[in-house]
């Protein structure tokens, strides 16, 4: 009997995550209290967003109407990587905010670690690139592999792909 197997990764849609983006730009647009601080949210490269305005206090509102378009597109805010919003020169404040995909060495030898040691007998788990292949001979075992990981925070959004 062929063992049955099933994927950890951590993908972030990015098609959500520009709705969100241009939906917070909009709202920003139209807000009263954001009127002549020079706020704007944008497209920084491939998996970043650059939020300006003209005090560190509007760049954090800024951030926080982005972070609830995500949430109500049901994006993980777990996926977000930011710090403290910098002087960017001219009287403006600049925060940068990453959004992560994949899974790091760190976090998935964290997860193999945690399945090794919590899960059922018999679950063979593996690092491949920015995944975790986790298998066993029985099913059922592989759904407490799951729910073991959804109680489980390794601070990043998971989802379980390829259930075979």
């Amino acid at each position: 009997m062929a063992d049955s197997s099933f994927d950890v990764v951590s993908k972030v849609d990015r098609q959500e995550v520009d709705n969100a983006l241009n939906q917070a730009a909009k709202e920003i647009g139209q807000r009263f209290d954001f009127k002549g601080t020079g706020a704007a949210i944008r497209w920084s490269g491939e998996s970043g967003v650059e939020i300006v305005a003209n005090s560190d206090d509007r760049v954090r509102a800024v951030l926080d109407v982005f972070k609830e378009r995500l949430v109500k597109r049901q994006v993980s805010l777990k996926a977000l990587d930011h710090g403290d919003p910098v002087a960017a020169g001219g009287g403006t404040s600049r925060l940068v905010v990453t959004i992560r995909q994949g899974i790091d060495d760190d976090k998935a030898k964290a997860i193999v670690k945690r399945i090794k040691a919590d899960g059922p007998k018999g679950v063979q788990s593996q690092v491949q690139g920015d995944t975790v292949r986790v298998s066993s001979k029985k099913r059922d075992d592989l759904q407490t592999v799951i729910a073991m990981l959804r109680d489980a925070d390794f601070g990043i959004p998971l989802q379980f792909q390829n259930y075979r």
